[in-house]
């Protein structure tokens, strides 16, 4: 790992992502510290140089490669790129924006942070005024920046989007736009190299793009991470089902099912598209049924998204009243829109289900309160992912981590066999 090289890892990060990209850069200064630590205690051993002349040494040719001394004059620990830039944010009454970048990034590597998604009041006009944005204004936000990025000389721009914008405007019935394609279409005329998002709606806007690459991530081991807290999934006999709440969630559901070795079950919905729904309460499922048995056993659910809930919570309360002795949902990017979170504490009261495992991928202090939902942080995930991208590393092992999840229910099985022998 080239010391030098992490210098040139920038992070911008736009009023609505700041809160997920300061956690994601205390992942990657650990990362860094890490690696290096690594190395050093390698080439000590290879070379048979003492450690603290090694840092040094470092320190020195670091400084030696850079148009300029670092700031730091610390030249005898490890340096830890600061990554962060400084930028201003101006939010104009009409409900323009502007970005500024206040320092050097030229020849850099950008990652542009942005939740589209976060609804709570934001600080901008340098902590003058506080506004609540919607998904257009954090849209806006994030192209005006990109744009400010580009004039700014930046080497490679990439998108850090946990959601992506308008994903679920990604299919042509009739006469309408393909939204979600056209968003791709505007990064990459503004020189958008990257894009990393989490479980992203639909694999058909991935092949949308024409010169960005997309990489699409998983929350699986984090949320099973959650889910052996809340169940003893160590237990070969243990009464455990997987539930697809609907056709279109039948693969996610089914790599949980093969991961976890777990039977799997199928809800099936008759709706009547004539009735549009306007709110979590309304529905247009006029008939449900189930494929499998849930009787007596503990169901667990989960999908890519949660909006408004109204689909998740008929189905919850469904699998209750087929006999399910406790239902657990799990969904990636944790919208609760409008009054759903109302509604999941009436259903929680009922007993309808037990608890909601969801990401901070959207940023909603709210639902921290919630006995009833676990939050599981995914922003080391989006650390490792963007080290190894700017390192040209492998991203196989983070993609496909089916190996890790086996790897981490047999260790929680030894632990189980080993209370169970204390």
């Amino acid at each position: 790992m080239m010391y030098s090289g992490s210098a040139n890892l920038a992070i911008v990060a736009c009023p609505g992502g700041e809160h997920f990209a300061d956690l994601t850069i205390q992942h990657l200064k650990h990362i860094y510290v890490e690696k290096l630590n690594r190395k050093i205690e390698q080439l000590t051993k290879r070379y048979d140089i003492p450690k603290e002349k090694l840092i040094k040494d470092i320190n020195f040719y670091n400084d030696l490669s850079s148009p300029v001394l670092h700031a730091n004059n610390d030249i005898g620990n490890i340096r830890v790129p600061r990554f962060k830039v400084n930028a201003r944010f101006t939010y104009f009454m009409n409900g323009e924006f502007k970005t500024e970048i206040l320092e050097c990034i030229r020849g850099k590597s950008v990652f542009i942070f942005q939740d589209v998604e976060n609804h709570y009041p934001l600080w901008v006009n340098e902590g003058k005024n506080q506004h609540v944005f919607s998904v257009n204004d954090h849209l806006m936000s994030m192209m005006v920046t990109i744009d400010a990025v580009r004039y700014a000389g930046a080497a490679h721009i990439a998108l850090v989007v946990p959601v992506y914008p308008y994903s679920r405007q990604h299919k042509k019935k009739g006469r309408e736009g393909l939204t979600a394609s056209m968003l791709g279409y505007f990064y990459e005329c503004l020189g958008v190299d990257q894009i990393i998002t989490l479980d992203i709606h639909s694999r058909e806007i991935e092949n949308s793009f024409h010169t960005a690459r997309i990489e699409n991530l998983h929350a699986s081991y984090q949320i099973i991470r959650e889910l052996i807290r809340i169940e003893n999934l160590a237990d070969p006999d243990a009464e455990l089902v997987v539930v697809a709440p609907d056709s279109g969630a039948v693969d996610r559901n089914k790599f949980y099912s093969s991961g976890l070795k777990k039977p799997l079950a199928m809800i099936y919905k008759e709706r009547d598209y004539s009735v549009v729904t306007q709110n979590a309460k309304q529905t247009n499922i006029v008939n449900i049924n189930l494929l499998g048995d849930v009787q007596g056993k503990t169901a667990f659910l989960a999908d890519d998204m949660l909006g408004t809930g109204g689909t998740l919570l008929k189905a919850m309360e469904f699998l209750k009243s087929k006999g399910a002795k406790k239902v657990i949902a799990a969904v990636s990017l944790p919208f609760f829109t409008g009054n759903a979170i109302e509604l999941f504490d009436e259903a929680y009261k009922k007993g309808h289900f037990y608890r909601v495992i969801g990401t901070n991928a959207v940023y909603h202090e709210e639902l921290l309160q919630k006995e009833w939902y676990i939050s599981t942080d995914v922003s080391g995930l989006f650390a490792q992912v963007i080290s190894r991208l700017h390192h040209n590393q492998s991203l196989s092992g983070l993609l496909d981590n089916r190996d890790i999840i086996e790897r981490m229910l047999h260790t929680d099985s030894a632990g189980s066999h080993k209370t169970d022998n204390q």
